[in-house]
């Protein structure tokens, strides 16, 4: 039973698969129908293209002249080439930034842009180091070659004002007045406005000692209040590196004045600062020429007279105990060091036996004190009218 079976079932299998070639039939025809709807597609797509390539082609004349100055616009180059002629001055301020400086010079006409300078100076590290003044450039200059007489000395017109140490805060705004020609009366107007610069709250307002003695380069641009408040800040800024404490800095100030004031080399300056530390442990009056000087605010002759000394005044040290309310001038930094490390000693008094070359000996007692002044008037005797 089981081989009739298997005989007589052979045909239907072999209909089912005459029925699966035929839709395999059909379903590769509809493939071949859609291929070629795409290629005719992208046929047409082509052409097209190929219309719009001949439409360019006919009209590129036009496109061309249309287009050039934007082509040209585009690539050309930012800078100038060459050194530039003629005569141009540009004033650079304290604190200016590159793209301030690169603006200024755009401004000028001394670059023909701001960008091509900024990336002359991001590429040379020297440019950190432009100093502030008034500089001789020349018109229509390369980047480069405006950097290089930015960099250069010589190309200053402005070289700033020197404010030597030991000047009274009167001396260092009139030097300043007659070095940048701003008028004398808007530093002192400055002066009344304490608040403005910058002083701490120890200075009580009064700006003497405060007006650290370096070289500035200020120019007739930069306001009086502008200059002193640059000043202060550079002395607390020295302070601050010497490691003094605010509540320590009128002190200080005030001992490296005195020292600033009677000593002049620099061997001496630490000795000076112990003969005053040593007066005051012992509460010994200072008795210090310089302070009375201070009083009087008159230079010339060395020493004082008897007068002068008999003068009230806290800052008087022959008359008032320990030290004055402030400093008597603009100590520099020299005397700073000297009144924060006195030399170790017993010292309790000085003399300049040679003002001329600020020779000066100390002593211990005063017996060794009187030996140390008959030096000194003996040069006083050798030149008369200096003492």
């Amino acid at each position: 039973m089981a081989d009739d079976a298997r005989d007589t079932a052979e045909p239907a299998p072999t209909r089912r698969g005459q029925r699966r070639q035929r839709e395999l039939e059909r379903q590769g025809a509809e493939r071949l129908r859609r291929q070629e709807r795409r290629r005719s597609g992208r046929g047409r797509r082509a052409i097209v293209l190929l219309v719009a390539l001949l439409l360019v082609v006919g009209t590129g004349a036009l496109a061309v002249s249309a287009l050039w100055p934007l082509v040209t616009s585009l690539s050309a180059s930012n800078d100038y080439t060459g050194a530039g002629s003629g005569t141009v001055s540009v004033t650079v301020n304290d604190g200016d930034a590159s793209r301030t400086i690169a603006a200024a010079l755009e401004k000028a006409g001394v670059v023909k842009s701001a960008g091509a300078f900024e990336d002359a100076a991001g590429s040379d590290l020297r440019s950190a180091s432009i100093q502030p003044g008034v500089y001789t450039l020349h018109s229509k200059m390369s980047a480069k070659s405006a950097l290089a007489l930015l960099l250069d000395p010589a190309s200053r017109k402005s070289s700033g004002v020197t404010v030597r140490e030991g000047l009274w805060a009167p001396e260092t705004v009139k030097l300043l007045s007659t070095a940048t020609g701003r008028p004398l009366a808007e530093y002192t107007a400055a002066l009344k406005n304490p608040g403005a610069l910058g002083l701490p709250a120890q200075a009580k307002g009064n700006v003497e000692g405060y007006l650290f003695p370096s070289t500035y380069s200020f120019t007739s641009h930069t306001s009086a209040t502008e200059q002193l408040q640059t000043m202060v800040a550079k002395t607390r800024d020295e302070l601050t590196r010497l490691g003094v404490s605010p509540d320590r800095a009128q002190r200080v100030l005030t001992v490296a004045s005195i020292v600033e004031a009677e000593a002049q080399a620099a061997a001496d300056r630490p000795k000076v600062a112990r003969v005053i530390e040593n007066r005051l442990a012992i509460k010994m009056k200072l008795q210090l020429d310089t302070t009375v000087s201070f009083v009087a605010h008159h230079r010339g002759k060395v020493g004082t007279s008897d007068a002068e000394r008999r003068t009230a005044s806290p800052y008087n040290t022959y008359l008032a105990p320990g030290l004055p309310p402030g400093p008597i001038n603009s100590p520099g930094s020299s005397a700073m060091q000297a009144a924060l490390n006195p030399t170790p000693g017993k010292w309790l008094y000085f003399v300049a036996v040679n003002p001329s070359t600020g020779e000066t000996r100390f002593a211990v007692d005063a017996a060794g004190h009187a030996a140390n002044v008959k030096l000194f008037l003996a040069w006083c005797g050798k030149h008369p009218g200096q003492c």
